[in-house]
């Protein structure tokens, strides 16, 4: 087990050039959201821990309270926090932040102003950016017809909304490349889209890809050895032969659960769907009786209704019409829908990491049928890949360069299409079980993190020896 402190306050092989190793361990920070409900806090934690044997590795949590408060009173605080953070970057040999534009802020002046603070105060940095946004053009005929109708709210939405994406993109990559001149500066990213929009849409010169790694090998023998049916009292009552079907995550309309639930209804009883997840804290508000997302998948498994109010609420002016002219036809549309899914659909909580894990262990397929909303990558379906789980995934950009990385290990289906995802659930696995970690692991990630924090063997000059041309050593395009 490594250890590694904590503060408050491509290719398989290394893709971005050569690194000059130092004689020493060197001193590696990496700034990252805290929280154990954010995905970018688990993966810091999990690379911290792999890292640790490369790098004399500290993790700055930042504080997602006082972060993302646009509160008056409150924004101060979040500065002086990250000022603090800054004082102490001198002090190391690399910076590594793991940048996620909400996690510096709510206010994209608060974000961009920290964002700076924490590049600035860094001797080497390296930035990993889970989202890397592209310029948008403004919205001027919907910004002149908001204006005409006297819409002020709404035109000034979205002259807003171009002014925030114009500074995290376009300004941010600006002030990396203004540091490039002077001390080293690394972008590393998690698909081959985003690789090639630093390269070439934003000119930044030392860019790395590599997919998100969380488990080592022995992490994964010890959710193997250890996942069990038996685990989850809630599903000691399903018979013995039971295909048990998984789906992951927060519970989000992006997420396209409906799907899978609507894949249920054309599959054999002995199909079960399981979810591991829960409402996201910040979505929990009153006074509401259920979260209108959970009703929506109730609606969908025709959970507590009748065939009547299934009728009456589709077909309200023809309701009147209906007539219940015997005692077996009310029992028929008064009883419970036929196609009442509530014994095969499993709610199974927001679970810690290792009974999430194992949850993913025990089903015999994990289902990802996200929809498409610009996500540069998933933590859930990357530890499904390392456990080795059968995987079927949508076919959003997301999952798609997932799968550039890794071949023949990802089964697809259109986005929403829930009759194509019961086919193939109730078909053979496509892909044979895999052996070992994948191609890109945990190891290769660690060589990309020590190639993008370690000194370049060429990197820009300091300003101060005047202009000086270097050539790129950017990711070799796949």
């Amino acid at each position: 087990m490594y250890a590694f402190r904590t503060r408050t306050g491509s290719d398989p092989e290394p893709s971005g050039g050569t690194a000059t190793l130092p004689s020493r361990k060197e001193r590696l920070a990496i700034v990252a959201s805290g929280g154990k409900l954010c995905g970018i806090a688990a993966y810091a934690a999990a690379l911290s821990h792999h890292l640790n044997d490369a790098f004399d590795v500290t993790l700055f949590p930042l504080d997602q309270y006082l972060m993302r408060s646009t509160h008056r009173r409150v924004r101060p605080l979040a500065d002086r926090a990250i000022k603090d953070i800054c004082r102490e970057l001198s002090s190391f040999d690399a910076v590594n932040l793991q940048l996620e534009y909400g996690t510096l802020g709510g206010h994209q002046t608060d974000i961009y102003r920290r964002f700076r603070w924490v590049a600035e105060a860094a001797p080497r940095l390296s930035v990993t950016f889970h989202t890397l946004l592209r310029p948008a053009r403004f919205d001027r005929a919907g910004f002149a017809k908001a204006f005409a109708n006297r819409e002020i709210r709404g035109a000034y939405q979205k002259s807003a909304e171009f002014i925030r994406n114009r500074r995290l993109s376009a300004g941010i990559a600006r002030h990396l490349r203004s540091l490039a001149r002077r001390k080293q500066v690394s972008a590393i990213v998690h698909n081959r889209r985003d690789l090639y929009d630093a390269k070439y849409l934003y000119g930044f010169e030392n860019v790395f890809d590599h997919p998100l790694s969380f488990l080592g090998a022995g992490d994964v023998d010890a959710v193997r050895a250890s996942a069990s049916r038996s685990n989850f009292p809630m599903l000691d009552r399903l018979p013995e032969g039971a295909i048990l079907v998984g789906v992951f995550g927060f519970l989000d309309k992006y997420k396209g659960f409906g799907t899978a639930i609507r894949a249920l209804h054309h599959l054999p009883k002995h199909y079960h769907l399981l979810i591991f997840g829960g409402t996201h804290p910040n979505e929990i508000a009153g006074p509401r009786e259920i979260h209108p997302y959970i009703q929506s998948l109730f609606n969908e498994a025709y959970t507590g209704t009748s065939p009547y109010e299934r009728l009456r609420a589709t077909t309200e002016p023809l309701a009147p019409g209906v007539v219940l002219v015997a005692d077996r036809f009310l029992g028929e549309l008064l009883g419970e829908h036929p196609r009442d899914l509530s014994a095969r659909v499993h709610f199974m909580g927001a679970l810690g990491d290792a009974e999430f894990l194992a949850g993913m262990m025990i089903c015999d397929a994990a289902v990802f049928p996200y929809l498409e909303v610009g996500q540069s990558s998933s933590g859930p379906i990357s530890q499904a890949l390392e456990l080795g789980c059968r995987i079927i995934a949508s076919r959003t950009h997301t999952f798609l360069g997932f799968g550039e990385y890794h071949k023949d290990a990802i089964e697809f289906f259109d986005i929403g299409n829930h009759l194509e995802l019961a086919e193939r659930l109730v078909t053979p696995r496509q892909f044979s079980a895999r052996a070992g970690l994948p191609e890109f692991n945990v190891e290769t990630n660690k060589a990309i993190y020590l190639l993008a924090n370690s000194p370049l063997a060429r990197h820009p000059a300091p300003r101060e020896s005047g202009p000086v041309r270097t050539q790129s050593v950017g990711a070799r395009p796949a």
